[in-house]
């Protein structure tokens, strides 16, 4: 837990929403090191969702213009591209 001196303190968005983030990576973290196997995937699974995440919220904002989409999060739109049909994301609007 975060003291409300150190709360106080992170008044930027970005460390706001880093601390929002981190809460909710923890209880994300809880639920998915419940693993079966030897070797956790917990890193890589939780990339992927962020990622996926990232990438919709970006069709959506962009009216699912690719193009405008990987510009919004600052990467190439062959970069874009790639982590679409890597993630398993269709193109098209929900």
């Amino acid at each position: 837990m975060v003291s409300p001196a150190v709360r106080e303190r992170r008044t930027t968005p970005a460390a706001v929403a880093e601390e929002i983030l981190e809460e909710k990576l923890e209880d994300i973290a809880t639920i998915l090191c419940k693993s079966e196997t030897d070797r956790s995937r917990l890193y890589d699974e939780v990339l992927a969702m962020v990622e996926r995440g990232l990438v919709r919220i970006a069709l959506r904002r962009s009216n699912h213009v690719k193009s405008a989409a990987a510009a919004y999060l600052g990467i190439n739109r062959n970069t874009f591209q790639k982590k679409m049909v890597k993630l398993g994301i269709d193109h098209d609007p929900e």
